[in-house]
């Protein structure tokens, strides 16, 4: 699913509810999000899962054009674990 599908799917279903106002609903709701974890914070949505943020340590990358080696500097990458729910509805037989 992407972005718009998931505005039109929340229109579909809140009909009291301009597009322009879920727009701004979904935006926000992916801002807070990235500011939560741009700050080193911890977002949990129970029965979904929890974003979290992991330090990358630095290292020798390769270019794959030239195979030259590249410094790749220390970073914090984001990270998702799903939550138990998640789990137990993706591995439902």
């Amino acid at each position: 699913m992407i972005r718009s599908e998931l505005i039109q799917k929340l229109a579909d279903e809140n009909q009291d509810l301009t597009l322009m106002e879920i727009e701004r609903i979904v935006d926000l709701f992916f801002k807070e999000i990235i500011d939560r974890l741009a700050s080193g914070g911890r977002v949990e949505l129970r029965g979904f899962g929890a974003f979290t943020t992991r330090a990358r340590e630095a290292r020798t990358g390769r270019n794959p054009r030239t195979g030259e080696t590249v410094p790749v500097t220390a970073k914090r990458v984001p990270y998702f674990k799903p939550g138990k729910e998640m789990r137990e509805r993706l591995n439902a037989k």
